[in-house]
Parts: C-alpha cells; sequence; structure tokens
C-alpha cells in the first residue's frame, strides 16, 4: 500500500514537470525572451507613439512614412538604437506598422517599442524582433507576441529604418536610395495563413 502510494506521488510529479514543459513557448529564435512587455496606458496607435517616441515629425500614415523621410531623416537598411522599424507591403501596399527600436541585441536581433501591433492599441516595450532573411540583410523579420509568449509565424517584409538623425547627419543612406523589390518578397509572404494569430494593424 505504502509503495503504491509513493508510485503515484511519482507519478504526479512526473505529469508536473510534463505539464511544465508542454507549456514552454517556442523559442526559435534569438538570445532573450524577458521581453515584450505589455503596458495598459490608452489605446494608440503605431504612428502617434513612434512619433512621440523619437521627435520624428512625420505625419500620415505608417506605409507613407518611408517616402516622406527621403531627403530629411537618415535611411538605412541596418538597425540603430532610436530608429523607426518600417514593416511594410506585407497585406498590400497600404499596409504598414511602425516600432521604434530600443536595443541592438545582435547582428540578427533587435527589441523594439511600438503600439498597435495586435490591433489592440497596447503598448509593448523592449519587444524582440529578429532578422530571418536567407541574406541577413533585415529585409524579413519575425516578431515575439507578448500575449502567447511565442515567436509569431508571420514573416514581414522590411521597407527599413528611419533616424533617428536627419540625412545629413549620415548613416548608410547610399545603401537605402536603392529600393528593396517589396514586391517579390510581399508575393512570397501572401502565401502564408493569413489567420496566424500575430496579425497586426491596418492602416494608421
Amino acid at each position: 500500500m505504502v509503495g503504491s502510494f509513493f508510485r503515484l506521488a511519482a507519478a504526479g510529479v512526473v505529469c508536473a514537470l510534463l505539464a511544465g514543459c508542454a507549456s514552454e513557448p517556442e523559442r526559435g529564435y534569438g538570445s532573450v525572451y524577458g521581453g515584450g512587455q505589455i503596458s495598459q496606458a490608452a489605446p494608440l496607435q503605431c504612428v502617434p507613439y513612434a512619433r512621440a517616441q523619437t521627435g520624428i515629425p512625420i505625419y500620415g500614415d505608417a506605409y507613407t512614412w518611408w517616402n516622406q523621410a527621403a531627403g530629411r531623416y537618415a535611411r538605412s537598411y541596418e538597425p540603430s538604437q532610436g530608429a523607426v522599424l518600417v514593416l511594410y507591403n506585407y497585406a498590400g501596399q497600404e499596409r504598414a506598422h511602425l516600432a521604434v527600436v530600443r536595443q541592438i541585441v545582435s547582428n540578427r536581433e533587435i527589441h523594439v517599442d511600438h503600439a498597435n501591433w495586435l490591433d489592440d492599441g497596447t503598448v509593448y516595450t523592449d519587444d524582440p524582433v529578429v532578422d530571418v532573411s536567407p541574406a541577413g540583410d533585415w529585409s524579413q523579420v519575425r516578431v515575439f507576441n507578448p500575449r502567447t509568449r511565442a515567436w509569431g509565424r508571420r514573416i514581414y517584409p522590411v521597407q527599413g529604418f528611419i533616424g533617428p538623425g536627419s540625412e545629413s547627419a549620415g548613416s548608410n543612406i547610399e545603401v537605402a536610395q536603392k529600393p528593396r523589390d517589396l514586391d517579390a518578397i510581399a508575393t512570397l509572404l501572401a502565401q502564408q495563413d493569413i489567420g496566424d494569430d500575430d496579425e497586426i494593424e491596418g492602416l494608421q
């Protein structure tokens, strides 16, 4: 009887451990997973949030920011702290999202602060983003989902990074003047399942 009790107790411990492993989020990319903090501030769109965080006085929908920044702010295909990450043309040319680079973790991972990522007006800070492009050129990324505590399944095309300085300050201006073939990237991404749980906002 006592032996049976201990066997049942041991089985219970094993089941608890297995349950804990099963709830662990997928961690196929990156190195830091403590980010993606959720703020309960008043609902915000990504454009006014990015503008307030960086002081870059660009207005209008997110998909217009890259062209509006030409000749005014540094535009680069490489991330830098304080720059605005522009996700673009992932579901049509008028679908875009802005996030502010908070930290450079490695040549393939950054953390960002952004609003309305999950189309709920919430502000997410210290949210990991990883470069998954074949060439390692930050043309395609995955974003960590703070609510599910797992990497989003979608891959998003990156138009580039704006700022944080003016165009006259330097940065990789010459590189950024060569437009990426976002149409080809968008065609590839259109084959993704549109029912993924990391769907983000529409127009700003």
